[in-house]
């Protein structure tokens, strides 16, 4: 979905190794306790950026800001979240966005409210509901559209969504494209315990959770199939005040998002850093485990992050490839009819 126009190309490049094939990512290093693990502390907040409106059915925040396409967030290079808003009931034609291409990375789409209806060219035709997840692969080309469902758009209602786009590694950009649909059902839920902070005692009523959607927490794997190490977790905190400790692997780049409410990020000095409603933490590469603080009751946090691809980055509208040859033959492909096949 979510197109850039933009004619801008963003290369550059690091000299370590490349990561492993297909895979679906169990990262043990996040199942031990937090208890003697460094924490993490944050390099960058990124504010809540202004609105713009995607086709007419997308109202988006774009989330990384001037970060998207850049190593830090690797391998994700861009988070597009539409917060959430009222439509009435439409008997015209369902808003969104029409036929469009994508080659050399993925799509991650997660419906939190309204429903999204998706149809491209190599077959695939669904319908994402609340709490379901649509993982595409566009790979080595696709042409797909997205608008608002014709259930939702004739009754119309609250609708809030988002997302992702993850990169492939060189050696996967042109793979065959391909479709998950996760269904919420599918997506493993595991409870969220109180932090023990400074040796006081902690209760052991679970005050939220998280939904692994890919990657593993605490042993708990996501169901999503990756070409390299991802965490995609969507974590709630249900009481304000809640300290929680979330392990992670301490060389994947981490970001955490907040869908609702305010947190503190607390580093190993203690010292919390406030991040507010549509924020964006960007944590140091340091460290095994996140803890937070809920500032608000029902916060709502999207964290992700995974091992960094060290590639170079070439970025240009709907295709990400490592060169501006790609870029161009990427291009001349879709204008030839090659793309979806």
């Amino acid at each position: 979905m979510l197109v850039r126009s933009s004619s801008t190309i963003i290369i550059y490049s690091l000299v370590l190794p490349i990561v492993q094939a297909l895979s679906t990512t169990d990262t043990s290093s996040n199942i031990m306790s937090t208890s003697s693990v460094a924490l993490r502390s944050v390099k960058q907040i990124l504010p809540a950026a202004p609105r713009h409106w995607v086709g007419d059915g997308f109202h988006v925040h774009p989330v990384f800001s001037n970060k998207a396409f850049t190593e830090e967030l690797s391998p994700f290079l861009m988070f597009d979240y539409a917060a959430p808003q009222q439509f009435k009931p439409n008997k015209g034609s369902p808003r969104g966005v029409g036929q469009h291409p994508h080659r050399g990375f993925e799509t991650v789409t997660i419906a939190f409210k309204g429903e999204v209806e998706h149809a491209d060219s190599v077959g695939n035709r669904d319908v994402i509901k609340p709490g379901d997840v649509q993982w595409m692969t566009a790979g080595r080309g696709i042409i797909h559209q997205e608008f608002h469902s014709n259930e939702f758009s004739k009754k119309g209602g609250e609708f809030e969504m988002c997302q992702l786009w993850v990169n492939l590694p060189k050696k996967n950009k042109m793979t065959k494209p391909h479709y998950q649909p996760i269904v919420d059902k599918k997506i493993p839920v595991v409870d969220l315990k109180e932090a023990s902070v400074d040796g006081e005692s902690c209760s052991e009523e679970t005050v939220g959770n998280v939904r692994v959607i890919a990657g593993s927490f605490l042993g708990t794997k996501g169901p999503a199939t990756t070409f390299s190490p991802v965490e995609l977790w969507d974590a709630t905190i249900q009481k304000k005040g809640t300290v929680v400790d979330l392990p992670f692997p301490d060389d994947f780049n981490c970001i955490i998002f907040v869908r609702r409410g305010e947190i503190d990020v607390i580093s190993e000095s203690g010292d919390p850093k406030r991040v507010g409603a549509q924020g964006v933490a960007l944590m140091k590469r340091e460290g095994g485990s996140i803890r937070i603080q809920s500032a608000q009751k029902n916060t709502s946090l999207l964290i992700m992050g995974g091992l960094p691809l060290n590639e170079p980055i070439a970025a240009r509208g709907p295709f990400v490839m490592n060169t501006w040859d790609e870029i161009n033959k990427a291009n001349k492909d879709y204008m030839m009819g090659k793309f979806g096949k």
